[in-house]
This record gives C-alpha cells, sequence and structure tokens, in this order.
C-alpha cells in the first residue's frame, strides 16, 4: 500500500472480484509489529499474549467480544509523539478516537494535551483531572450550554467553526468576565488522499471556515475585533488516516499565506498554528505509515520554509494524533461461533461481535487483519470474511484475509488495530451490549470501560 493511497474500493458485501485480495502470508502465525502493539506475542504454547497475559485466561475473566488495550504501549506513543515535537510545540490527543477517565489520566501524566468535540467529552476529561487549560474544544455546531461550560471552565482554546460561532463564543466569554483563547478553523482547500467520508478540508463539507472567497480573512477580522476573544492562531484539518505528506505542505503553505495577510492588514502575528491530525495508522501489513519523529520534521521544516518565505516568524505548532496514539494499542477479542464455506469463493467466518463494535468497515469499507489468537496451525491457508451476527448483509469485521483451514467453532480470533473509533462508535444494534475495554499491563488486566448488561438497555427504555 503506497503512504498515498487508501484502502477503499466497493461498499457492499457481493463477491470479491480475483484479484482484489493479496495472496496469503507465508506465515499465518507470524505477528506483524508494524500491526500489533509492543507487548503483544506468542507464548511457548502459541496462544497470543498482551501484557504477558494469554488470551484465553483474557476471555475466561472478561468475555468476548472485549476489546484489550496495551497500557504500556499507549503510555509509550504518548511519549514518543513529545518527545518527536519537543517543548515548543503542543501535542493534544483527539479524545473521539477513545476517551475513558483512565485515558485522561494517561495523558496527563505523560504530559499531553487533550481535544474534545462535544459536551460529554469535556465532562470526562475534566471529571478525570485534566487541567482546563489543556484542553481544546472543536465542533461545527457547539450547543450554548457546551459553549458556557468550557469557557467557564476556563478551557486551553475554543475552535472556532463558524461566523455564528464567533459572536456566540464572544458572547458568553463576556457575559462570563472572560477573554476566552480562540482559533478558527479553515477549509484550505485541500482533498486528501483518504475516503471521501473522512476527508475534511475540500470546500464542500460542513467543517471550518473556507479560505476562498475572503471568508476565513473576514472570520479573522471579527475575531479580532470582539473584546471576549483573544484570537492565538490558524486551525486546520485535511482528513483521516493520511499516510502522504503532500497535502500537509500545501495546507501550511495556504494558512501561513492567511497569517501574512492578517499581518499586512490588521498588524498582527498570530503565535500558533494547528495541523490538526490524520496521520495513518498500519491496519495490515501493507500500510506503512510513518513514525512520530518522522512527522515532527517534516511539519516543522514544511511550516519553518513557509513562514521565513512569507517573512513571518515560525508559530507555535499544533498537532492531533489521536488514531495515530490509540490506534495500534488495542485488538479486539472474538470467539468464532459459525464457519460457512462457500465452493469456490471464500468462507463466512461468523464471530460473537459485528458491526456494533466496529462500524468502521461497514461505514468506510475499512481493511482490517486477523489472526487465529488461542493457538497456532499449521494447517493450509483458507480465504475468509470475517462476519458479525447482525441483520445485515454488510455486517463485516474483516473482509478478505486468510485464517488457516483448521479454524473451528470455540476457537479465538484477534482483530488488531481497533483502539481507534472501535469502541467510540459503537452502538446497540439489534440491542447488542457494547464490549468492554481492558487493560493490560505488566501481568494485570482491570476494566476501565465495563461491558453493557441487559440492565443498562432497559435502564433506559422507560416504557
Amino acid at each position: 500500500m503506497s503512504r498515498s493511497a487508501h484502502p477503499a474500493g466497493p461498499r457492499h458485501a457481493d463477491v470479491m472480484s480475483e484479484g482484489h485480495y493479496t495472496a496469503p502470508a507465508d506465515d499465518l502465525n507470524a505477528l506483524d509489529e508494524k500491526v500489533w502493539s509492543s507487548t503483544v506475542t506468542r507464548d511457548e504454547h502459541g496462544a497470543l499474549t498482551v501484557g504477558g497475559i494469554e488470551v484465553s485466561r483474557l476471555a475466561e475473566e472478561f468475555g468476548t467480544p472485549a476489546y484489550f488495550l496495551d497500557e504500556a504501549d499507549f503510555r509509550a506513543r504518548c511519549r514518543a509523539w513529545s518527545d518527536a515535537f519537543g517543548p515548543g510545540a503542543d501535542v493534544f490527543y483527539a479524545g473521539k478516537a477513545f476517551l475513558s477517565r483512565a485515558v485522561v489520566r494517561w495523558l496527563k501524566e505523560e504530559g499531553l494535551n487533550l481535544d474534545v468535540c462535544s459536551g460529554g467529552e469535556l465532562t470526562t476529561a475534566l471529571d478525570a483531572g485534566m487541567p482546563a487549560e489543556r484542553i481544546a474544544f472543536h465542533g461545527n455546531n457547539k450547543t450554548v450550554e457546551e459553549i458556557e461550560r468550557a469557557v467557564g471552565a476556563g478551557v486551553g482554546r475554543i475552535v472556532l467553526d463558524s461566523f455564528q460561532e464567533i459572536v456566540r463564543v464572544a458572547h458568553t466569554a463576556r457575559r462570563l468576565g472572560r477573554r476566552q483563547p480562540v482559533q478558527i478553523r479553515v477549509t484550505v482547500g485541500v482533498e486528501a488522499h483518504t475516503h471521501e467520508f473522512i476527508a475534511t478540508a475540500h470546500e464542500d463539507q460542513k467543517f471550518g471556515i473556507a479560505l476562498a472567497g475572503g471568508q476565513a480573512a473576514e472570520a479573522v477580522r471579527r475575531a479580532l475585533t470582539l473584546d471576549g476573544l483573544e484570537l492565538i492562531g490558524i486551525h486546520s484539518h485535511i482528513g483521516s488516516q493520511i499516510f502522504d505528506m503532500a497535502g500537509f505542505e500545501v495546507s501550511a503553505r495556504r494558512v501561513v499565506q492567511l497569517l501574512a495577510e492578517v499581518r499586512d492588514e490588521h498588524g498582527v502575528e498570530l503565535p500558533e498554528i494547528d495541523l490538526g491530525g490524520g496521520l495513518g495508522i498500519a491496519y495490515t501489513s501493507e500500510d506503512d505509515p510513518r513514525e512520530p519523529h518522522e512527522i515532527a520534521k517534516s511539519l516543522g521544516d514544511i511550516v519553518t520554509r513557509e513562514c521565513e518565505a512569507a517573512g513571518l516568524a515560525t508559530p507555535r505548532i499544533s498537532v492531533e494524533p489521536g488514531r495515530a496514539i490509540v490506534g495500534p494499542t488495542a485488538f479486539t477479542l472474538y470467539e468464532v461461533g459459525t464457519i460457512k464455506p462457500l465452493e469456490g469463493l471464500r468462507t463466512y467466518v461468523s464471530v460473537d461481535g459485528g458491526m456494533s463494535d466496529n462500524i468502521r468497515t461497514a461505514l468506510y469499507d475499512a481493511e482490517y487483519s486477523v489472526t487465529l489468537a488461542s493457538r497456532t496451525s499449521d494447517a493450509e491457508p483458507m480465504l475468509v470474511r470475517v462476519v458479525g451476527k447482525h441483520c445485515e448483509s454488510g455486517d463485516i469485521v474483516v473482509k478478505d484475509a486468510f485464517l488457516p483451514s483448521d479454524l473451528a467453532p470455540g476457537d479465538l480470533i484477534a482483530v488488531p488495530a481497533t483502539g481507534a473509533y472501535c469502541r467510540s462508535m459503537a452502538s446497540n444494534y439489534n440491542h447488542a451490549l457494547r464490549p468492554p475495554v481492558v487493560a493490560v499491563r505488566d501481568g494485570a488486566a482491570r476494566v476501565i470501560v465495563r461491558r453493557e448488561t441487559e440492565e443498562d438497555l432497559l435502564r433506559l427504555d422507560v416504557g
């Protein structure tokens, strides 16, 4: 997979065309370190382990399906991003990828900031002790109540997404006697090499204020004139699951041009630029993500070069690598229920979860890997499609992969790189119970988000 490509294709569950899938790996028992978290390995019996605990033990204690999050790996990735950008930049973990109070505490301890995009995420962050000044508040339609809560808490920045929001935040800040730091989110007209539904900087979409037609410049003018606002910078986000840095280069150039216009017209050099996130991770062995130090150097060089050309001081850089931190740190463990061979096509392997715990395959046509987790096998590979138990033909977890042909009901299989957007986008479709998130570290496992119960479902149903 090239760094500029995204695995997007047909969005239905019809028969796969010949050649769509890659050949099976030489060893189906091997674990690609790009795809799995750092403490995942196989023990002497061939079973998958994480944090020193074998998956059958985890399944017995916590059940399946379940997300198992490698805490040591998560913390190491936090440190890698923080070290790569250094003290002269800000790393904001994107809470939408996955957020819990435990995760907030890890972020706080590892020195990262946090961006949130709803009142619920803000409440979780504050309740877990994240200092408000280390929180950024995003969103294209923040309610008045959410704005009041954010301003009242003293969040470090609110990212303004529309002309109406400029006025709402300014009015709220004045009423509360605050001067609220803000950034303006601009759409720079760069369509990243990604799926249509997660490319966010082309102009025909809901986020931000367009550079085109002078709209962003007008937004800056208004923000600079309102007493309740302290405009600290410009925010840009060009998409998600991006491997190619070319889009960031074009985006940075256009944002810096806006900074130069602001200086020339208003005599102000804004001190910050947020380049968003969206850096890709390896879902399969074909994906080729960049390392944090490589990304930091590339983004720093791009911004410095463009600012020197425009005669501007280099602003402080912020990034939001949510998926790139939490995505690779977790896997989902399933139990195989039924196996249905289709002669000449593929074998359907049904598991005890599905689109309720991972909607991304159905929503984005995302690609995942899968491995037999409870044991190893020397059986011949068979082409499989891993599907869920829901009443939808599009209920697919892994579209096309190879598993050993002696796979049997009761086996455990694991899907890696499910730390981002799986639990956070999980649903109760068919009244499924959302799985737990279990943190594993140094031979110990603990639930950080418990499994839902039928009592939870009924508690919301007022009859």
